[in-house]
């Protein structure tokens, strides 16, 4: 994170190495930086948009589950929970029907 001389934050992916002399001596170390705002913020939105699924799911008021091509359980809400009386840790990885 690095703030701009106008106070505007800007995200660098900076790479350094040493810089040697002739008798192999560190002498300096050059950089290459790499304006990664964009994608950064852009990952921080989704992850926020991820969250906020997440709990509309947990919380919705109607069950959700889902099941793997497997048939086991893979997602489980909290009304699934309270409807079936199995915790999601007690549903996930095992069948939704035997």
């Amino acid at each position: 994170e690095f703030e701009t001389k106008s106070k505007e934050i800007r995200y660098l992916l900076v790479n350094a190495t040493t810089r040697r002399d002739a008798e192999n001596s560190i002498i300096g170390v050059v950089g290459v930086a790499q304006d990664v705002t964009e994608s950064t913020k852009n990952d921080r939105a989704m992850s926020a948009m991820a969250r906020e699924l997440r709990q509309l799911v947990d919380t919705a008021n109607a069950p959700i589950f889902g099941i793997d091509v497997e048939g086991d359980v893979n997602e489980w809400n909290d009304k699934t929970a309270e409807i079936t009386g199995f915790s999601k840790e007690e549903a996930f990885d095992y069948p939704l029907v035997e």
